[in-house]
């Protein structure tokens, strides 16, 4: 993933134009039989700060001009449009997602575990058994029900269930409450998202794009609307990528503001520069470590995503290095940087992992307090060396291990469960809650002739996936024959969050896991739209031509959110309607 120059005019294009390669610097003869898949990699630019830190591309004023706005609201307008693009996007994705949100007025899906594991942890510190008429009683009472105190086997840790109960606590133990925080979080990643976005493709309107898509996604949106934990991974998961994204501008600063000038102002590579600049504690990096520790406190699947990070970081390091002017990049690397990359992220997650057990932890080792709490004072006495460790950390080893077991040999089969080979096509999305209203009731027309159909589908917006079935393909082949750094780590978010699951086929997974990776789909998509609006220097005819492609496909990407609306909100609709919304038959 090594760093190249990138440029980017008014229009968002991501395409660039590196200065051909003077004749002593000519590309090697596997490098120029790869010219003909677009290989790029290697051609210098002239000053190095650019190509350590890209600037930001400046948006055209021609749009705000066009509509008459004087030239100070203009430059107020341009001025402000990093944070007010964005801001935009993200009211609108907030208005969606929080609208009616309490319906419908059920306990759906797995809301049944989470809804009620969440009200116990924030009130007891620890899962407990609840009746098996717990769900009615609940609805029934306002949330006014009595909390046991037996403690329950769960397979989850903690984070995600506090999260979902601080909503329970600010708003009540009823559906709008269960699902405020995860609303709140599906909000504010749309914000993060343009951010990142921005910073990634250095173009407040790719940026903003990539926001906008993700704010009309189907799944992102149901997920955002349904107390479950991949949304709040996905949260977390998208924070941590975002830390390490701004680390890595902050280093590459600091290298470049290290480079001595030369006489006529621009920096050129140093490599006694590059290989002894110390790039100090890098607080992004410690935030990352905090924001994986959270990640993993929600889910398990964290792991592979932290370590997948990690990896791409490293790789990060040796690129900056190696523009700086490093002869000897991963060497200079294994020297200043990794150790502390090391140190700032795996310790920090593993560190904020335990303290998301603190509720368990301080719960009563007498067999009252949290399952397997007393593990070590009953069954895990003994042993050679268990004086070494508290019990509390003895039996909160055994409790995770049993649970790696569940994990690792669910197999029990389910209506809705798919294999990852059909999850980018959706090709067997997952229904949260389905009803058949008469007419005249639950919102269902008097006049429908037979009974609506009122479902919540886990479904992405499906032009929008399918758009990133060629996306994918799209960075992947502009990270390897490209070399862009920015295409390698949106194939990397992809991959960490996606790949792993294909060593569980004989596991009961679901589509909805694919919420965690949804972020880097729309980053694909964004930057393939940007390639196909043209490179800077296209004639006019092309980039028209490319602008009018990429505004029919967003504009039928929101149709699509638009159409698809009631199976995302439980709108209760004619059966006929319905039908004709399952468009393939693993739908139904």
């Amino acid at each position: 993933m090594t760093s190249t120059a990138s440029s980017m005019d008014s229009t968002g294009s991501t395409d660039h134009r590196p200065v051909p390669a003077p004749h002593d610097q000519r590309p090697s003869s596997w490098q120029q039989r790869l010219r003909r898949f677009g290989y790029t990699a290697g051609r210098p630019v002239g000053d190095v700060r650019e190509r350590l830190v890209p600037p930001y591309a400046q948006p055209a004023p021609r749009l705000w001009q066009s509509l008459g706005l004087p030239p100070v609201w203009t430059d107020r307008i341009l001025r402000w449009s990093g944070w007010g693009g964005p801001l935009l996007i993200t009211l609108v994705a907030g208005v969606i997602r929080f609208w009616n949100l309490g319906s419908p007025e059920k306990v759906i899906f797995d809301e049944t575990y989470y809804a009620k594991d969440a009200w116990a942890l924030v009130h007891r510190g620890f899962e407990v058994n609840w009746d098996k008429n717990a769900n009615d009683l609940i609805l029934s009472s306002g949330g006014h029900v009595t909390v046991p105190t037996d403690a329950a086997y769960v397979v989850h840790p903690p984070v995600g269930k506090y999260v979902i109960g601080l909503g329970e606590l600010l708003f009540g133990f009823d559906p709008f409450g269960w699902r405020f925080m995860t609303a709140l979080l599906g909000t504010l990643s749309v914000l993060m998202l343009c951010r990142i976005g921005r910073r990634l493709f250095r173009s407040t309107f790719l940026g903003c794009l990539a926001g906008a898509l993700m704010a009309v996604d189907g799944l992102h949106f149901v997920m955002s609307r349904t107390a479950l934990l991949d949304g709040v991974l996905m949260f977390f998961v998208l924070a941590a990528f975002g830390c390490l994204v701004v680390d890595r501008d902050k280093a590459r600063e600091r290298l470049a503001a290290a480079l001595p000038p030369d006489v006529d102002g621009r920096c050129r590579p140093d490599a006694h520069i590059a290989e002894t600049t110390r790039l100090g504690l890098r607080p992004w990096r410690w935030a990352a470590g905090v924001m994986f520790g959270l990640a993993i406190g929600t889910k398990w699947n964290g792991l592979y995503i932290m370590a997948a990070f990690l990896l791409m970081t490293v790789l990060w390091d040796v690129g900056s290095r190696k523009v700086a002017g490093a002869r000897r990049p991963y060497l200079t690397v294994l020297k200043h940087d990794t150790g502390l990359t090391f140190l700032a992220t795996v310790p920090v997650a593993l560190v904020t992992y335990l303290v998301s057990w603190t509720g368990w932890i301080l719960s009563p080792s007498d067999g009252s307090g949290g399952y397997y709490r007393n593990w070590a004072a009953t069954d895990g006495k003994g042993g050679n060396w268990t004086w070494l460790f508290p019990d509390w950390l003895r039996s909160l080893w055994h409790y995770e291990h049993e649970v790696f077991e569940f994990h690792t040999h669910l197999t029990s089969p389910h209506t809705y469960q798919s294999n990852p080979w059909s999850w980018l096509v959706l090709g067997r999305p997952v229904s949260y809650f389905y009803e058949s209203p008469a007419p005249g009731a639950d919102g269902c027309p008097t006049d429908a002739g037979e009974k609506c159909a009122r479902e919540v589908l886990a479904i992405g917006t499906p032009l929008l996936w399918w758009a990133a079935c060629f996306a994918v393909l799209y960075v992947l082949w502009r990270w390897i024959f490209r070399r862009d750094w920015r295409a390698g780590a949106i194939a990397c978010g992809i991959a960490a969050g996606y790949l792993p699951w294909f060593m569980y086929q004989e596991r009961t997974i679901f589509l909805f896991y694919a919420v965690v990776f949804l972020p880097f789909l729309c980053l694909a998509v964004a930057m393939m739209i940007g390639a196909l609006i043209g490179p800077p220097g296209s004639s006019d005819t092309r980039r028209v031509a490319g602008a009018t492609g990429a505004g029919v496909l967003v504009l039928l990407i929101a149709w699509n959110f638009i159409y698809f609306w009631p199976l995302y909100t439980g709108t209760a609709i004619p059966i006929d309607d319905w039908r004709s919304r399952m468009w393939l038959d693993t739908w139904v």
